[in-house]
């Protein structure tokens, strides 16, 4: 979704006139079936309304009112069995759906009430659409005269509790953490009354030991100017006596009020730290319920079980968590779980599972584990896909080497795009995340034996230690997480092998990077003994040269912000306690660059040119956030009702470099327009993308075979995975 507030305003604003119309049509359209007496007449609108359901859906989940494209959803189930002869057409059916619509038109009102009846509403809807009768249901009424029910007094052992809007408590955990600063602030003016004080008391030192020189000098030659220099040396030595105790002075009440200021710091951001706390329920509650609807669409049966939902984890946390633990569910479901027939045959129930696991490492750390009993990772058709992309993946490379190639970008083992797989950015995402969580990422896997996804993060995300380092003559931070040693090696034991530089060390042979060079830096001078940091990331583990180590501390990570988000093997940057910006790198597009032996190459004019893009979506909202999601991403966009219109301007138009389009739209659909690309030999190489909220895999298998080059299902719509999908197809 497009952060720009405005373009959300006025796409709520689109959706608002868009759903009025399609609420309308269906409530017209429910009216006309009760006194429809033609079975054609009937089978036509209900033809029309579910089209009404299915669009207001889309359109729903294009700005984030997922209540209101659940409900659509269900519905749109009723009105597909009531079409294909699963459901019985009767009073109480009518009546069901009748409340289902008033419901959304109080939720499209915004009416809170309405999304509170919601649960029950949707259960009675899914088993409506299974073929049950629908019940009426219940209505709790209270008669004129009747005592009210009364509420139970709270106990007075119950601890006292208020409600606080999360951007508060955002707020004081923003400015707690600004404390710090401050505070490291203080402890390097300490510091240097420190050296300061140092410096001067070895210039005492050196002027009394001028004295007894100076007296000798005074007695050869008698009094005079030596003696006028000799009260002038005493004047001064007692002038410096005086500086030094008062800076020694000033050096402890300095020490004294950093260390104060930390401990009321450090315990100021515990306790907002705690207040950011949520369980890990609030994270995982749903899934189980998603998961089966997941498998139910790709014609697979599996179970989710969940353990550690009273662990409290930081909820910023949370939030960044979901993207990623979603990817890695959605992979376990498409990559790992088979379908029910193969899954006998193999000898295992019908029914995968799949389990999330959350548990507290120590008083920092949590561990998330995600594993299924699937059919893991096929390595060598990863080895494959990664050699596709330059890995250069040697035939006996270990398995742990291979593994690792699946977070790269770009590396996938399914040759077509889908909405799950396919695009090889899910790990990857997955990866850069964690990365930016200063956590850690791992997989193991056994063939038919399902693989397990390891996560290592911190409790909260308010600060995190950095090893500070210099190379190329500038200074940086390493997340202190990923370094696992620092170390001074002679350069005869530094090794050449396959044109890289290695090293030894314990007992494994380990990629050697120039720091400096990597970054596009002036290479460091030969010095001896080299200085190496080892960072381990994962299952990798690899060297960097660098100038020298300085130190390590806490730091407050500030974001690049928007516009340098995705600037490469950079994550944010620190004010240190004396005023110097330094910039945090990210360990993975390090070690990751070097596995590839990338060097920053500068973008010509010609790579930074943006293609046109072609979007035919029969949606006005669908269309507008498209169109708004491509064009803040710097491509020319232009837009077509349906597939027909697409058409025509890809005849008669300008030259397009891709294709967006909806697959259920009036006149020439999705699968048609990419057959016609196909058939047409001035269009039959132009790229096409299929964004639908068609889910099943036989509707993917038919996009494929129309000659799709990725196909993205909305209800899992990520405006990056769209964005990465096209830049790798131009």
């Amino acid at each position: 979704m497009p952060a720009d507030s405005d373009f959300f305003r006025r796409l709520r604003a689109t959706f608002a006139i868009e759903a009025e119309e399609h609420l309308a049509a269906m409530v017209t359209g429910l009216f006309d079936l009760e006194k429809s007496g033609s079975v054609s007449e009937r089978g036509e609108t209900l033809e029309r309304i579910y089209r009404e359901a299915h669009s207001l859906k889309g359109a729903a989940r294009a700005v984030e009112l997922h209540e209101v494209a659940g409900l659509c959803h269900a519905l749109e189930s009723v009105f597909s069995a009531w079409k294909n002869g699963r459901v019985t057409t009767t009073p109480g059916l009518f009546e069901l759906l009748q409340g289902a619509l008033g419901t959304l038109a109080g939720m499209l009102a915004g009416d809170a009430s309405s999304g509170t009846e919601s649960t029950d509403l949707l259960l009675r809807l899914e088993a409506a659409s299974q073929g049950e009768t629908p019940a009426p249901a219940a209505s709790a009424t209270i008669e004129r005269g009747s005592p009210l029910p009364m509420v139970a007094a709270p106990s007075s052992s119950t601890v006292p509790t208020i409600r606080v809007d999360v951007k508060k408590l955002d707020a004081a955990m923003r400015q707690a953490e600004e404390l710090l600063l401050p505070g490291q602030t203080a402890g390097w003016c300490a510091s240097e009354l420190a050296g300061i004080a140092a410096r001067l008391s070895d210039l005492k030192r050196r002027r009394v030991r001028l004295q007894p020189a100076l007296r000798k000098l005074t007695r050869e030659r008698g009094e005079g100017e030596f003696s006028e220099l000799l009260e002038f040396l005493n004047a001064e030595i007692r002038h410096l006596q005086d500086c030094e105790e008062r800076l020694d002075s000033l050096q402890k009440a300095a020490e004294q009020h950093h260390r104060a200021l930390t401990g009321m710091t450090s315990e100021l951001l515990e306790r907002v730290k705690h207040m950011h706390l949520q369980p890990a329920s609030a994270l995982l509650d749903g899934l189980p319920r998603m998961i089966r609807d997941l498998a139910r669409e790709h014609g697979k049966q599996a179970e989710l079980t969940v353990h550690g939902t009273d662990i409290e984890m930081d909820r910023r946390i949370i939030e960044q968590l979901r993207d990623p633990l979603n990817h890695l569910l959605r992979n376990s479901i498409d990559h790992g779980i088979e379908e029910p027939a193969r899954r006998q045959r193999l000898g295992k129930p019908a029914c995968g599972s799949v389990t999330v696991s959350v548990a507290q490492q120590d008083s920092n750390t949590i561990e998330i584990v995600i594993e299924d009993d699937g059919g893991g990772i096929d390595i060598e058709k990863l080895a494959e896909a990664a050699n596709r992309q330059g890995a250069s993946i040697a035939p006996d490379a270990p398995e742990l080497a291979i593994l690792q190639m699946a977070f790269l970008s770009g590396v996938s083992t399914r040759p077509t795009v889908s909405e799950l797989s396919g695009r090889g950015l899910g790990l990857a995402i997955v990866q850069e995340k964690v990365d930016r969580l200063a956590g850690s990422l791992s997989v193991e896997t056994k063939k038919n034996r399902g693989v397990r996804f390891r996560l290592v993060l911190p409790l909260t995300l308010a600060t995190f230690r950095g090893v500070r380092v210099s190379a190329g003559g500038a200074c940086f931070i390493i997340p202190a997480s990923c370094v696992r040693r620092a170390i001074r090696i002679p350069s005869s034991q530094i090794r050449r092998q396959d044109g890289r530089e290695t090293i030894e060390f314990e007992g494994r042979t380990l990629v050697l990077a120039r720091l400096g060079t990597l970054l596009g830096l002036a290479p460091e001078p030969p010095a001896e003994p080299r200085v190496l940091l080892v960072l381990s990331l994962g299952m990798s583990t690899m060297a960097f040269a660098v100038g020298a180590v300085i130190d390590e501390q806490e730091v407050l990570v500030k974001g690049l912000g928007p516009q340098l988000a995705r600037v490469r093997y950079f994550s944010g940057a620190c004010v240190l306690g004396s005023g110097d910006i330094v910039p945090v790198l990210n360990a993975h597009d390090l070690m990751a660059a070097a596995v590839r032996d990338d060097r920053p190459v500068p973008e010509t004019g010609e790579e930074r040119r943006r293609g046109a893009i072609l979007v035919a979506e029969d949606s006005m909202t669908s269309r507008a956030l498209l169109k708004g999601i491509l064009e803040s991403a710097g491509y020319d966009v232009t837009t077509a009702v349906d597939g027909a219109e697409a058409f025509e301007l890809l005849g008669a138009g300008p030259t397009f470099d891709l294709v967006v389009s909806d697959v259920e739209m009036p006149r020439l659909d999705g699968f048609g327009l990419t057959e016609r690309i196909r058939a047409d030999a001035a269009l039959s190489d132009l790229p096409v993308v299929l964004v639908t909220a068609l889910a099943s895999d036989r509707d993917r298998e038919r996009g494929v075979d129309a000659g799709a080059n990725a196909y993205i299902v909305k209800s899992s719509f990520d405006q990056s995975d769209l964005l990465a999908i096209i830049k790798r197809l131009i």
